[in-house]
């Protein structure tokens, strides 16, 4: 659901404004900055994390081409900063340093469209043509649906990675970027899904976000109302799915243990979660890393989120419980070229009868991929190898000799 002005405006906080100033009083050290520092790139993924296709192309990086002037933006505050500095250069997220090299370097790169110092005064900036600058961005997954948000007209950027030829396709036809700037490179994150190894009890329990509720505007009275959270029907659902008896008593049979990891900007919801199960953890951020909960977990449940794709990857079971598939396509993203029910990787499940209906099977089927997902895969993967790092890495270079800067 595209956003009027209006209710972009309704997310503008004050500490957006106050980057305004750091804009500005970045603009004149960064013309000194560039001059010793030609060829810059800087990259982030979220601001208090490096976990994910910007983390994992910078180690690349620093692993395999030192030579290149490469810096990494995260909060100093964050859990893996340390974990980061260890590789090579690092900015303070949203400082004015950061503020700094993001106006002085070659090439900006990131896996967030909001990977920059602030997203709002950077959205303003550079959708409007204030600023010109070079961007590539890495994605955060593989793109299913239409997001409007990702349009070129939203966003400008220089390079938009992807995934597969039909992912790939589809955003070149519909999402009006310049012919050649959509390119099929792969998500670097995955050059680290070959290696995993299997808790065989380990059910990952990983639902998406909800926009109209994780961030509510005046549109999500479209939709609910989300003035008390414990009324929506995210809430509901899942409440209703993890107190159901029939849940408890398949993972005691089964020796099973869930791990319940709802997408980071649910993640302030966690509380109203009522679960006295000692066979059910709640994991949150950054305590529980989402990369190794897919590598290590033999099933997944999921809705709509993007990382089904990754778990697919790995050619494992894994199942869609959409409850609300109607609201979520109203509220959140339009169908694209995806559909879950002739392209999904696992069965789709619109009531909690049939989803506890398919976990026992798959239970009684030890998580064994069924053949038509296994045939799924190896259709929809054409690119399956280590090299997504390196193709991401050559491509940027070739972009920043083509830019001659």
């Amino acid at each position: 659901m595209e956003e009027t002005l209006f209710q972009k405006l309704q997310r503008v906080r004050p500490s957006d404004i106050g980057h305004i100033f750091l804009f500005l009083l970045a603009v004149i050290p960064s013309l000194f900055y560039r001059l010793s520092h030609r060829d810059l790139w800087l990259i982030c993924d979220n601001k208090n994390e490096a976990r994910d296709n910007g983390y994992h192309l910078y180690k690349y990086i620093c692993e395999n081409h030192p030579e290149q002037d490469c810096v990494y933006a995260i909060s100093r505050r964050s859990r893996d900063y340390d974990r980061v500095r260890g590789l090579g250069k690092t900015v303070n997220y949203g400082s004015l340093l950061h503020w700094i090299m993001y106006l002085s370097a070659s090439i900006n790169i990131s896996s967030q469209k909001g990977g920059k110092p602030n997203a709002a005064v950077c959205y303003f900036l550079e959708v409007n043509g204030i600023l010109k600058n070079t961007r590539v961005f890495l994605q955060h997954g593989i793109i299913k649906d239409d997001m409007p948000f990702l349009h070129y007209k939203n966003t400008m950027m220089s390079m938009f990675v992807c995934s597969t030829k039909r992912e790939t396709d589809f955003v070149a036809k519909n999402y009006g970027y310049p012919e050649g700037s959509v390119k099929e490179l792969g998500l670097c994150r995955f050059d680290r899904l070959h290696d995993f190894k299997v808790i065989k009890n380990q059910v990952l329990l990983m639902p998406t976000w909800r926009s109209w509720i994780a961030t509510p505007t005046s549109a999500s009275d479209a939709i609910e109302d989300v003035s008390d959270f414990r009324n929506t029907a995210y809430f509901r659902a899942w409440s209703a799915f993890l107190s159901d008896s029939r849940l408890h008593t398949l993972l005691e049979k089964y020796r099973l243990h869930l791990v319940f990891y709802p997408h980071r900007d649910m993640q302030q919801y966690l509380k109203y979660f009522d679960i006295n199960d000692s066979l059910i953890t709640v994991a949150s951020f950054p305590e529980y890393d989402v990369q190794t909960l897919l590598k290590e977990s033999a099933y997944l449940i999921t809705d709509f989120s993007s990382i089904a794709m990754d778990f697919a990857y790995m050619n494992k079971r894994l199942m869609y419980y959409q409850f609300d598939y109607e609201d979520f396509r109203l509220g959140q993203y339009p169908e694209g070229y995806f559909s879950y029910e002739h392209d999904g990787f696992g069965r789709v499940c619109y009531d909690i009868d049939s989803a506890f209906e398919e976990i026992e099977l798959a239970c009684k089927q030890g998580f064994e991929n069924p053949e038509e997902y296994k045939k799924r895969h190896d259709e929809f993967f054409d690119l399956y190898d280590t090299d997504n790092c390196k193709r991401n890495y050559e491509a940027i270079r070739e972009l920043r000799s083509k830019n001659g800067k």
